[in-house]
């Protein structure tokens, strides 16, 4: 089964995506502290092994593209405007339910954080297609 991750950098928390291209969904997504984004990568590696990385050119990205090369093939790729575009992908994927609904579109806030949904926007735009999420991401706050 093909693996891929993507990563988006941050100084102090980072967004991080595992999908199956097989089955065309994310299987795991965080929004994790810097320093436990190797951890997290580390045991992917062992149990669900990604073919690749695809990391945002963005905050600190010379850092993390020095640091995970060594761990797998990375890839960079522009993350201009990421951010917005997960506001609005968070959306599509976990539709607002009972009054929030009416609230329009640019007036809705997401209830977490979206780096890991700005990771889903750079892995969909380098992959061509969306891919599905079940759930919405996980916010650890250690390791």
């Amino acid at each position: 089964m093909s693996w891929i991750a993507a990563l988006d950098p941050g100084r102090s928390k980072c967004g991080l995506v595992l999908a199956s291209l097989h089955q065309r969904c994310v299987i795991e997504g965080h929004v994790l502290p810097a320093d436990a984004v190797l951890n997290t990568l580390e045991r992917w590696q062992r149990s669900t092994p990604p073919e690749r990385l695809i990391v945002g050119n963005g905050t600190s990205s010379a850092h993390w593209t020095a640091q995970l090369s060594n761990v797998l093939p990375v890839t960079l790729v522009d993350e201009r405007g990421t951010t917005l575009t997960a506001r609005t992908r968070y959306w599509q994927l976990w539709p607002p339910r009972g009054w929030r609904r009416l609230v329009p579109l640019g007036l809705r806030l997401p209830p977490g954080e979206l780096d890991a949904l700005a990771a889903l926007v750079m892995l969909e735009k380098t992959l061509g297609f969306p891919l599905d999420w079940p759930e919405p991401p996980s916010i650890k706050t250690g390791p």
